[in-house]
């Protein structure tokens, strides 16, 4: 749509049908191998390749591709952009120096204003090359009115949420930071507090972490929280998922680069509760901030605290059904408005040119 090749080095993928339906070229290269010997190689490939092809620039997101990229880039005399969007590691001293290739680039794209004042801390760059660029999310697809019923339907049927009451989400892979444990809690305390008409429906995948998975249970289990919380799996229609829900919750014990889960829901006019910390708590608008409850997208609470994550959920199961749309289409509005594809490209193709112009 801006009128230039879009040429992508990778070891392929699911998703590379995607990428040339899009007008993009894939070139099939091992830039994932951390191998030095691969890598060195990788250099003289890519520098060929970006001679051949008489490209103008090159990107890297993420770390061993950056490396060779980076060499290539140098050697061909073009400018050479990184978008750094995982979390930004203090220690151990060889992963901070790993990572640091992600700070070289003439332009440094980080993903949040969180994760920039990360790069800026850490690695140091100089200032000038340093843009904040939120993620992108997909509004079109991610879109409420898009999801038939029957999607709905089957998820229902798999997850069997309890009947009475709001339905809230969980969606994450199964890993301890992302904070299942916490949710588990908040949904105890709720029970305690004779709090029952809701369903909490854990989605993700466990990725091997067949211990974590059971620990999970077992707290079910202990808790007796019964068929009110359950572990879905992983779930392949997250659009259907996020219909299906009346809130999603996201409260990652340990900030978030970006934080897509929060977008997502917000597109798909959920509202969201969030720990207050890292990407999402640029991205949620809170009852706290400027524009009050009229303006709010979803709720943020102290990370790692279980007893504000279950106040926060029984303000949402409180909420008149009004109030909860409401809420959802506020935060449709601000997907839209500042976290789409659309958005995020501009912003890329902006930097691209005032490096080109640079030249």
């Amino acid at each position: 749509a801006a009128g230039g090749r879009a040429l992508v080095a990778s070891r392929g993928g699911r998703m590379v049908p995607e990428l040339e339906a899009a007008g993009g070229e894939h070139i099939e290269l091992a830039v994932h191998s951390k191998n030095p010997v691969v890598m060195a190689l990788n250099v003289e490939r890519l520098t060929r390749l970006v001679e051949r092809e008489g490209v103008s620039l090159v990107h890297a997101r993420s770390r061993a591709p950056a490396w060779s990229a980076l060499a290539a880039a140098r050697r061909s005399g073009r400018p050479f952009v990184t978008t750094y969007h995982s979390r930004v590691h203090e220690k151990p001293t060889l992963k901070v120096f790993y990572n640091s290739v992600m700070a070289k680039g003439d332009a440094v794209i980080a993903n949040s204003h969180y994760t920039a004042d990360r790069i800026r801390r850490v690695h140091g760059p100089d200032e000038a090359r340093v843009f904040t660029v939120p993620r992108g999310v997909d509004v079109a697809a991610l879109d409420a009115d898009k999801v038939e019923p029957r999607r709905m339907d089957a998820l229902r049927a798999a997850w069997k949420p309890y009947e009475l009451g709001p339905v809230f989400i969980h969606p994450a892979r199964l890993t301890r930071w992302k904070g299942q444990f916490l949710s588990i809690e908040a949904a105890k305390i709720l029970f305690d507090e004779g709090v029952t008409a809701f369903s909490l429906c854990i989605v993700g995948d466990h990725q091997a972490r067949e211990s974590y998975k059971a620990e999970l249970e077992h707290r079910i289990a202990d808790a007796r929280l019964g068929p009110h919380v359950r572990i879905c799996g992983n779930c392949d229609d997250m659009p259907a998922a996020y219909a299906l829900a009346d809130a999603v919750v996201s409260p990652s014990i340990e900030p978030e680069p970006f934080g897509r889960t929060a977008v997502e829901a917000q597109a798909m006019a959920r509202p969201v509760i969030v720990s207050d910390a890292g990407g999402q708590r640029e991205t949620v608008r809170d009852p706290s901030d400027e524009g009050g409850l009229e303006r709010a997208t979803g709720l943020r609470v102290p990370a790692g605290d279980a007893k504000a994550l279950a106040a926060a959920m029984r303000k949402i199961i409180d909420m008149s059904e009004a109030d909860r749309h409401a809420m959802g289409r506020n935060g449709r509005m601000n997907a839209v408005a500042h976290y789409s594809v659309g958005a995020m490209c501009r912003s890329t193709l902006e930097i691209y040119a005032r490096l080109l112009a640079a030249k």
